[in-house]
């Protein structure tokens, strides 16, 4: 056919433009006709640029989607077996940047799958959304001829036909919500691209970021750069950039069709090129991450991290939390003034300060494993829960 053999000369990139070709749409009815005769010029009937580009947008989305779902799920992947095998590793959990309570490694990565998880719902849910058919709509009026758009929304493998045809050529909202959830994958990204420069860094020395994954320096020998981590977080500003352009441009149109649309694919098609290059670059980043247990433990066993958990026990012995946080907060305070480990005052005083609590208890309590096997929450970090998370996301992953 005219129109298979067209499509074979641009993907061989020997489709030869005119200089009186109006745009592309002009350009291919133009061979058409060239090759197959006057039939050629019965391609435009009862079909405009408008109604035909907004469907080829959607069309071009909902296969890009597909595809970066699947990347989506490679980063999942990878921090689910890296979670697996720091199941019952110690690591501490930061709040403000400052230690804050014992965790489990992997229920830290998990957190980060999770957020993952949510993107890859938003992407397939704007996916859904986009599928639908504008052709019929014509340029905003529809057309007097008995064309069927049921017909072609069903050729094309929409799962229906819009309602209405001003707003079939003037909707851009498919885009917006794909660059919507495209820019807050990206923010995810950058969040764990962050966490890993941290990790890897000498101030912290969890991580040893692959050398596929890292550089050296022009001038300094011992640099190990993480450079993904820095350049996803860098390439987030971009995917924000693509969001907010497109708003911009939309903000003030009245309807139907106008020529700003035609800026609706740029933002779009940066967004994609972006994250199809990011996400594999992070997953592959993940993989190729090697952690230093003990570290993370030596990290996780900061005795002031527990302080929380000795407040607790005097909760359940019957003090009010109120009374149980202005005296353990006074011990830590005592125990800074002297530059000592909470664990140490506790250990020479705690009976005497904590009288409701056991000295065993005490002892069990500034203990950072027994700690994080007592958060048995459900969306907890003790071992058993975190393994329930894994299975539960591994299911996801299976399911697609």
């Amino acid at each position: 056919m005219a129109l298979d053999q067209i499509a074979e000369e641009f993907a061989a990139g020997v489709f030869a433009f005119h200089d009186d070709d109006e745009d592309l749409h002009g350009a291919v009815e133009r061979r058409l006709v060239e090759l197959c005769g006057e039939v050629g010029g019965r391609l435009r009937a009862g079909r405009s640029r408008n109604d035909q580009i907004a469907s080829d947008l959607r069309l071009y989305l909902r296969e890009a989607i597909a595809e970066l779902l699947d990347g989506v799920r490679a980063v999942q992947q990878a921090l689910a077996d890296q979670a697996k095998t720091a199941l019952n590793w110690l690591a501490p959990g930061y709040t403000h940047l400052q230690r804050a309570q014992p965790v489990t490694f992997a229920h830290h990565l998990l957190a980060h799958a999770w957020t993952l998880d949510r993107d890859a719902g938003r992407l397939a849910d704007a996916r859904t959304r986009m599928d639908v058919s504008t052709l019929g709509a014509g340029a905003l009026a529809g057309t007097t001829l008995p064309l069927d758009p049921a017909a072609y929304a069903c050729a094309l493998g929409f799962a229906s036909v819009a309602r209405n045809s001003i707003d079939a050529v003037a909707d851009r909202d498919f885009a917006v919500e794909f660059l919507a959830a495209a820019a807050l994958l990206g923010v995810h990204l950058s969040r764990l691209g962050e966490e890993i420069v941290l990790w890897a860094s000498a101030e912290f020395g969890w991580a040893r970021i692959g050398d596929a994954f890292s550089t050296g320096s022009s001038i300094m020998p011992q640099k190990r750069n993480p450079d993904v981590a820095e350049l996803v977080r860098g390439k987030t500003g971009r995917l924000i950039g693509d969001l907010v352009a497109l708003l911009v441009t939309l903000k003030g149109l009245p309807l139907a069709y106008n020529r700003d649309l035609q800026e609706d694919k740029e933002p779009v098609f940066d967004a994609v090129d972006t994250l199809a290059v990011a996400l594999p670059a992070v997953a592959g980043m993940v993989t190729s991450l090697t952690f230093d247990r003990e570290r993370l433990a030596a990290a996780a066993a900061d005795s002031f991290t527990l302080a929380t958990d000795l407040a607790e026990a005097l909760v359940e012995a019957g003090v009010p939390f109120r009374s149980a946080h202005e005296r353990v907060g006074r011990l830590v305070a005592e125990a800074e003034h002297r530059m000592i480990g909470l664990d140490a005052l506790v250990e020479a005083e705690g009976q005497e300060r904590l009288p409701e609590l056991k000295r065993t208890d005490m002892a069990t309590l500034l203990d950072p494993v027994q700690a994080v096997s007592r958060r048995d929450a459900s969306l907890g970090p003790a071992p058993e829960r975190v393994r329930a998370q894994l299975v539960d996301l591994c299911e996801r992953l299976q399911s697609g």
